[in-house]
């Protein structure tokens, strides 16, 4: 018989959409396995149909200890970078939190794959998008008890003014998607833009990354990943990473790309 916490997270992947092929590369199950689950034919999921609504909310609470090997791992590299970028995590009455992703309006499939990885990574809470009209910005939001299992660095003042270190659990799911991060980091708080260079019988142009943020740490988690992805940067001011060579933004072409 299948350890509990399977079914419930099979069940949670068959809530959010995906179909039982995709379930059970997730999960290292039989496929079939995976059918009868949805379909209820198992006795585990029978007598622990209460303890699926209480525990099937987290991944880390499923587990215990770490998340699911696969596509929850592969979309929380990428909400981490967001979230380490231009997000927050607020108490509400009851245990509830909030987190919330600020994107820019300009970029509607930005915004479309955060709320996408938002619902995959806690798939019992419903992921909302609010356009902040005067401001331009859109906030991508989930309400749970579980964000602050999910997103340790949270805490109380603003990111830069404190300690911000990856656990070993984070760290494994980095060193396994460090383009994912990479992804999440420059989409919050990153661009690609062309460089120009005029000399007075040719103008030269070229592509290049930036990534800004006031925080020491966030800036080297950014630098450790770009390290183990061969990936040459420079400082380039207090706040600033550049990435400019043609063989280090052929690398952050394949996991980022322009923004849209």
């Amino acid at each position: 018989m299948k350890p509990l916490w399977q079914v419930e997270r099979a069940l949670e992947l068959a809530h959010a959409g995906l179909n039982n092929c995709e379930i059970a590369r997730e999960l290292g199950v039989n496929r079939r396995t995976i059918s009868d689950w949805v379909r209820g034919r198992t006795r585990v999921r029978r007598r622990g149909a209460s303890r699926v609504r209480q525990v099937a909310t987290c991944p880390r609470c499923s587990r215990q200890a770490n998340f699911i090997p696969g596509l929850t791992a592969f979309a929380y590299a990428y909400l981490l970078g967001l979230y380490l970028g231009d997000g927050m995590i607020s108490a509400h009455p009851r245990g509830v939190y909030r987190l919330r992703i600020f994107l820019d309006r300009k970029y509607p499939l930005i915004i479309a794959e955060c709320e996408a990885v938002m619902s995959i990574v806690i798939t019992a809470s419903k992921v909302g998008v609010y356009h902040h009209r005067a401001e331009m910005v859109a906030e991508v939001n989930s309400f749970s008890k579980h964000w602050p299992h999910v997103f340790p660095q949270h805490g109380p003042g603003r990111k830069h003014e404190r300690t911000i270190a990856l656990e070993p659990w984070q760290k494994r799911i980095v060193d396994r998607h460090p383009g994912r991060l990479l992804r999440g980091l420059i989409h919050s708080d990153g661009c690609r833009v062309t460089n120009r260079i005029r000399h007075p019988k040719r103008t030269y142009t070229y592509p290049r990354y930036f990534f800004s943020n006031r925080s020491l740490d966030i800036q080297r988690i950014f630098c450790d990943a770009c390290d183990r992805l061969g990936i040459a940067w420079k400082q380039d001011g207090p706040w600033n990473i550049s990435v400019a060579r043609r063989e280090a933004v052929k690398i952050m072409d394949r996991h980022v790309g322009p923004k849209r």
